[in-house]
């Protein structure tokens, strides 16, 4: 059975929903899954006067478990445009795994949320695929037969890079239905994929 990987960093927990979504996608398809996070890097006291999310379920993922899984699914909110400094340092730890090739033919995946409707999703994902193919992993994304990506009758995130929301300035706004089926899909096409590729 295809084994799928779903890491995030979420500090207000927007992206922790989507990656609970995705989740959902990938038991759709009846590939093994497992929702990890990375470690945070600011202290509890400056974690707890910005209102981060603190009581998030999901273990804390180790460097040396990434190899294990036949895809992995990143998730971040974008910072300037690009991803969290607490993905990056994790991801800045995978030196090991690049030399050997651990991750060479794996899946990599991408999804993200940002303060405002252009606040980098795009640029987030397009930034990290490097990433992904320095580690020679099979990049997918979120393919336009997911309907809910096009249409302009609402606000909300996604793109054929990978599935998004948008969390408001302040951070009040949840991820949408559409938003949440968008992150649900591209779970299922992940895992859809890993079973072609891996059983």
């Amino acid at each position: 059975m295809a084994k799928v990987l779903i890491l995030y960093y979420s500090a207000y927990g927007h992206i922790e929903t989507m990656a609970q979504a995705i989740a959902e996608g990938v038991r759709s398809v009846g590939a093994e899954v497992d929702v990890k996070r990375v470690p945070e890097l600011l202290s509890g006291e400056v974690c707890a006067a910005r209102g981060y999310k603190m009581d998030q379920s999901a273990p804390v993922a180790l460097v040396s478990e990434l190899d294990q899984y036949d895809a992995i699914i990143f998730g971040s909110g974008t910072r300037f445009g690009t991803v969290t400094a607490q993905m990056r340092n994790f991801i800045d730890q995978t030196g090991g795994l690049w030399a050997q090739g651990k991750l060479v033919g794996k899946i990599g995946s991408v999804f993200t949320s940002s303060a405002t409707q252009h606040g980098g999703q795009e640029s987030t994902i397009l930034g990290f695929i490097p990433t992904l193919l320095h580690h020679g992993m099979v990049v997918v994304g979120l393919p336009y037969a997911f309907a809910g990506q096009s249409g302009t009758e609402e606000v909300k995130g996604g793109s054929p890079y990978g599935a998004s929301t948008i969390a408001g300035t302040d951070g009040a706004r949840q991820p949408s239905a559409v938003e949440l089926d968008g992150a649900r899909y591209q779970g299922a096409h992940v895992a859809r994929v890993a079973v072609k590729m891996f059983g």
